[in-house]
């Protein structure tokens, strides 16, 4: 049987921006891939030993992690490329899966990797430059070695063709999905939540880290127009990088009473959030793909977004969509959510629809053909 590893060193944990996007894809991934038939026997490289216990303990999944936790990023790095390829040699690995864009810089067998997006090299300014030399410098490296090459949208496998000169062959698009735990709540345990959270029974919501593409500054200019300040905007989300600007922005329009800041809100708690929200916003300038719009959906919330990068892909018709850099366009549209029953019930009804499109089996069931194929073309 073939032995598959997958590099999970990004499986965040605690109330930090790591327990975002990447974090949900890989634990799925592993998930997922304990319910479907093994092509191979799975080693998950974790950054912790702690982590293990997310992990689902069948046959064909083991585990592996440092003595000492990855704590920071320069740990994780450090770890990754000097003694990962020793555990990968130990373990007689076959196949290594990178998750997020980067692999090591030597692995003792052939490589598929993960493209999240390529938002550090669309928008270098808004990126730490240490992050993004390291991150544009090694995804290129890694994609060139790699053997296929998944993409999470159609508009993240343009993006990886386009910028990284990758031949349209060697990459395959797999979406994300969204689970069960996001669907429509009853009315009574909606209202407990806001009641626990102290939250209006009108709200709107961002999910989502605090970082500059996220286009937060603009949603908050966008909301200082809206005639009905009543219902508070909350930006719930752990501070990334560069959102000085957005705190500054809520200062200056004098909005603190009415745009709140929970902070990382923790996964179990999303779909109450969702369904206790009068709709999602999401306005940012560049996604990869976007959990939040699709797990607002499948809550039965209305959705408005950017028609940005890959959104319209994941919203479709059921979402309200306008362009990421016009505040009175993205003003108009709140204030149509805010007033207009009857669409908000239609956008949630499209969502609920829309939603069933996307399932983490799928993207599990999809990833193993591709470690089948990989390996078959290896034998030969």
């Amino acid at each position: 049987m073939a032995r598959i590893g997958i590099q999970a060193t990004l499986w965040g944990e605690g109330s930090t921006y790591r327990r975002s996007g990447v974090s949900n894809y890989i634990r799925h991934l592993v998930r997922g891939l304990a319910s479907v038939p093994p092509v191979g026997q799975m080693l998950v490289y974790l950054p912790r030993t702690a982590a293990q216990a997310d992990v689902p303990m069948i046959p064909h999944i083991q585990t592996r992690a440092p003595v000492i936790p990855l704590r920071r990023p320069a740990q994780r790095i450090l770890w990754e490329h000097l003694f990962l390829p020793l555990f990968l040699w130990r373990d007689r690995v076959d196949l290594l899966h990178a998750t997020m864009n980067v692999a090591p810089w030597w692995t003792p067998c052939p490589l598929v990797v993960s493209i999240m997006d390529l938002a550090y090299i669309r928008y270098p300014h808004v990126h730490p430059r240490g992050r993004r030399l390291y991150l544009t410098a090694l995804t290129q490296f890694t994609v060139r070695r790699a053997r296929a090459v998944i993409a999470i949208s159609n508009f993240t496998r343009d993006e990886v063709e386009r910028l990284l000169h990758i031949p349209t062959e060697r990459i395959h698009v797999t979406y994300p999905g969204v689970d069960g735990r996001f669907r429509p709540y009853p009315p009574d345990q909606i209202a407990t939540f806001r009641r626990q959270r102290c939250l209006p029974n009108r709200y709107l919501l961002y999910v989502g880290n605090l970082e500059p593409r996220k286009n937060l500054p603009r949603l908050v200019e966008a909301y200082a127009q809206i005639e009905q300040l009543d219902i508070p905007l909350v930006l719930a989300g752990a501070r990334g990088w560069g959102y000085a600007d957005l705190f500054q922005r809520v200062e200056a329009l004098e909005l603190a009473g009415q745009v709140l800041f929970p902070g990382f809100v923790p996964p179990e708690e999303l779909p109450l959030w969702y369904n206790g929200a009068t709709a999602l916003v999401f306005p940012s300038i560049y996604e990869g793909f976007g959990l939040p719009p699709l797990e607002a959906m499948a809550c039965g919330t209305p959705v408005l977004t950017s028609n940005a990068s890959s959104l319209p892909e994941v919203v479709g018709e059921a979402g309200l969509q306008v362009p990421p850099d016009d505040v009175d366009a993205l003003a108009a549209a709140l204030q149509q959510l805010v007033q207009d029953t009857e669409l908000r019930a239609e956008l949630g009804r499209r969502g609920l629809k829309r939603a069933r499109r996307f399932t983490w089996e799928r993207m599990a069931q999809e990833t193993a053909a591709l470690y089948q194929r990989v390996l078959e073309v290896e034998k030969r």
